[in-house]
């Protein structure tokens, strides 16, 4: 690459993160269903039609921040795992847990992301494949330290109602064939249960309910991994 083509590279690299900057103010201030690209390239002194050399449409900066945000939590996620493995011999319900609170302690910092990932779906909107990928990674961390669990017998998979095995089997069969059948539908229901935590301390449902927010966050989630049948270290 010569050197015009590598200036030309960083500069496009700092356009496009400035305009994903100029947009997640828009959406603290206005929401994301008000993202409007020419009002981005007004507040950085743009004309619309560069803009648009970057960002053909609001929906392409749209899926650029939700693909940014899914990243930035899955990070979090994968980072705080990583942490409790740095010591020999990882409780697996210490392991959850640090995931859980990561994914709690990003989602606080970031309102407004969080709201554009996990709130109410932009109208007119439509996440085009490319989202998938990054809307998984909180999901598969998950799933490795059950997996971990699994293959050292340090969790007791909970029983599975007889309605629910074709739907149970379908399910591992598409996101962990290793596991049994059980303890995926109890994963997919400790997801849930974990994100609806988050989404009601991030949207005010707490308020004037639960004052000691950290202490409360950290008994649910580690009970939802003892749901699953994660087991303490003896």
């Amino acid at each position: 690459m010569t050197s015009v083509q590598g200036a030309r590279a960083r500069a496009r690299i700092e356009i496009t993160a400035a305009i994903k900057d100029e947009a997640r103010k828009q959406l603290a201030v206005d929401g994301a269903p008000k993202l409007s690209l020419r009002a981005v390239a007004r507040e950085l002194g743009m004309v619309s039609s560069a803009l648009y050399r970057y960002f053909p449409s609001r929906d392409d900066l749209l899926t650029a921040l939700i693909v940014d945000a899914y990243d930035a939590v899955g990070v979090a996620a994968e980072q705080a795992l990583a942490a409790t493995d740095a010591g020999d011999a990882p409780d697996a319900l210490v392991r959850w847990t640090a995931v859980c609170r990561a994914v709690r302690a990003w989602a606080v910092a970031h309102p407004h992301e969080y709201a554009l990932i996990y709130g109410s779906p932009v109208p007119g909107y439509s996440a085009p494949q490319d989202t998938v990928g990054p809307a998984s990674r909180v999901g598969l961390v998950l799933i490795s330290i059950a997996r971990d669990a699994f293959t050292t017998d340090g969790i007791a998979p909970p029983p599975l109602a007889g309605e629910l095995r074709p739907e149970a089997e379908r399910m591992a069969a598409d996101f962990a064939p290793d596991l049994p059948p059980g303890l995926v539908v109890a994963l997919v229901a400790a997801w849930s249960q974990l994100f609806g935590l988050v989404s009601f301390e991030v949207f005010g449902q707490f308020h004037r309910i639960v004052e000691e927010r950290d202490a409360f966050f950290t008994s649910a989630a580690t009970r939802l991994g003892r749901d699953i049948g994660l087991l303490p270290r003896p």
